[in-house]
């Protein structure tokens, strides 16, 4: 890479730095600030995202800010082990995301930190809570609709997002055979018929693509794109290296015709495509408030997610891929809805003509910056290289698919 592409990310990662640092203390009991203006409240789900940025940033300041997230959350745990949605309130639950989201940010900072057993009663809870989140009494966990990230986005029943979260948390905290049967139910097809016999399970495996299901349940399912459930398939391991090559390629090539078709307007994927519209058995109506085709959920472009799909590109050792991918990465979090800052680090773009959409400032955004840029210094992924090479241990090694 040029030495003033390098220079230009430098001065990214500083302003992201510089966010995340005035994000770090805010109004509710001095947690984190889920963006810099707007979003004043701690956001569970963005929050422990952050942690990934946090961690190779080695920050003094956001590891204890870190640290004060994770306590606090662990004190508003429900009694069977859930994790509400805000950090400061033990009432507003119903994620799905949250659960699994702490887990796996309690296994990256205890090794951050050198404490292998931080919180491990509220570990041992929330490890039981997801165990019965699985309502065959199997292993890939289901979910209502709108209870992960995406709240305006119907995910029915076992998501790909947080399956891929419970297959990373429990390879990173040790339980290697129950991440095993995990990858293994996720490898069975989608079912695609109208009946479901007894002896077929249904997966996230789609027919004839590289890619996971958003979503699948019985007889019922979603082959549209996910582009951070799909990321984290190839950071995680669970995609084979030659699915996770066949995976990018596709998705490069589907993002050319997008382009070609006046739907994307940026050299980054949509976070979700094909995008759903009007006329889709799929639509809903509460979709033309916020989920237009190629806005928000519907195939915005988010720079968080895109932070995790420069990381897979590291993953499957795309390196110049990875490399083009984050100067543009670099190019969008300069954005500015206000127009006033000299990097916006905002929530979304719009897919079809490239404009930043919502808050500015935002934790996640800049957090995975920081993340996508190391791993592309690096030529690895902080904390997921330990989770797919764990994989090499023997009896503990999922098939991977």
């Amino acid at each position: 890479m040029k030495t003033s592409s390098w220079s230009e990310i430098e001065e990214a990662k500083a302003a992201a730095l510089e966010v995340l640092l005035h994000n770090a203390c805010g109004p509710y009991h001095r947690l984190p600030r889920t963006a810099g203006w707007g979003y004043p409240e701690p956001y569970t789900r963005d929050l422990l995202l952050s942690i990934l940025g946090i961690g190779v940033s080695g920050n003094a300041v956001l590891l204890a800010s870190m640290r004060r997230v994770l306590e606090t959350l662990a004190a508003n745990q429900s009694v069977r082990g859930h994790i509400p949605s805000l950090v400061h309130d033990p009432d507003d639950r119903g994620a799905s995301d949250t659960t699994p989201l702490f887990l796996l940010a309690v296994g990256i900072f205890r090794k951050l930190v050198n404490e292998p057993g931080f919180l491990e009663p509220a570990v041992g809870k929330a490890l039981q809570w997801m165990e019965y989140q699985s309502p065959s009494d199997h292993y890939l966990v289901a979910q209502q609709p709108t209870s992960d990230w995406r709240d305006e986005q119907w995910v029915l029943g076992f998501g790909l997002f947080v399956n891929t979260l419970v297959y990373s948390y429990l390879r990173l905290l040790g339980d290697y055979e129950r991440a095993k049967h995990l990858c293994n139910e996720m490898k069975h097809f989608t079912i695609t018929g109208n009946v479901q016999h007894r002896h077929v399970h249904e997966g996230l495996v789609v027919k004839h693509k590289p890619y996971y299901a958003l979503w699948s349940y019985k007889i019922l399912s979603s082959e549209r794109f996910d582009l951070l459930g799909n990321s984290l398939a190839i950071l995680s391991g669970i995609a084979s290296p030659g699915r996770a090559a066949a995976m990018v390629s596709w998705i490069e090539d589907e993002c050319n015709n997008l382009r070609q078709t006046g739907e994307l307007a940026l050299q980054l994927p949509p976070n979700f495509f094909p995008y759903i519209r009007p006329e889709d058995r799929d639509w809903r109506e509460r979709y033309a408030l916020l989920n237009r085709p190629g806005d928000y959920h519907n195939g915005g472009v988010w720079p968080f997610i895109c932070g995790f799909y420069v990381a897979a590109l590291v993953a499957a050792r795309k390196y110049r891929l990875a490399e083009e991918k984050l100067l543009e990465l670099t190019r969008i979090v300069r954005l500015s809805v206000a127009g006033n800052l000299n990097f916006g680090f905002n929530e979304w773009l719009n897919a079809n003509d490239g404009m930043p959409k919502g808050q500015e400032w935002q934790t996640w955004s800049a957090a995975l910056y920081l993340y996508a840029a190391k791993c592309v210094e690096e030529k690895r992924t902080p904390f997921f290289d330990e989770i797919r090479e764990e994989r090499s241990k023997p009896g503990s090694s999922p098939q991977a698919v």
